[in-house]
């Protein structure tokens, strides 16, 4: 990183694609930003399946600004600190889930998972993917297979519906 550019939370791209500023947490800044999704998926928990579709539409399609224009002041292409990446990928997760703190919990640890392991396709968005949209298509596709994973266990009745 270019040390003449600094973090500032004051310009509206880097607050959001800073995740609010838990991006600067000292270590596991992507697990912090993570939890920032928080307020968006209690926002929205009651909203029609539709509308939370389209919700997680909205940041992630606004996390590609975000995030990009982010990286391009901090002259990184994913610095650790840009978690809006994580926000949108968490929350995808959480779409028509019932909230309670087992499917918070285990929605979180499915997309830690994924994000953090990147299987196939995701590893393959990761390094052929660049720039803002780069920042972002691999923690969606990782929210997309949480998703998947956490509606079957709650289909299959292991966790509450």
């Amino acid at each position: 990183m270019n040390k003449n550019r600094k973090f500032n939370l004051k310009r509206p791209h880097q607050f959001f694609g800073l995740g609010f500023g838990t991006g600067l947490a000292p270590k596991a800044p992507g697990t912090f930003g993570t939890f920032a999704a928080l307020p968006f998926i209690f926002m929205t928990m009651y909203y029609p399946l539709w509308l939370q579709i389209v919700f997680a539409v909205v940041i992630s399609i606004f996390g590609i600004w975000a995030c990009g224009k982010t990286a391009d002041d901090l002259g990184v292409h994913d610095h650790p600190a840009i978690v809006w990446d994580e926000v949108a990928g968490y929350y995808i997760t959480m779409i028509g889930a019932a909230l309670s703190w087992q499917t918070l919990l285990v929605g979180f640890l499915l997309f830690r998972f994924f994000d953090i392991a990147k299987p196939g396709p995701i590893r393959m968005l990761d390094k052929r993917v660049h720039g803002g949209l780069g920042i972002m298509a691999d923690d969606i596709l990782a929210g997309v297979f949480s998703l998947i994973c956490l509606q079957a266990l709650i289909k299959a009745g292991l966790l509450p519906f």
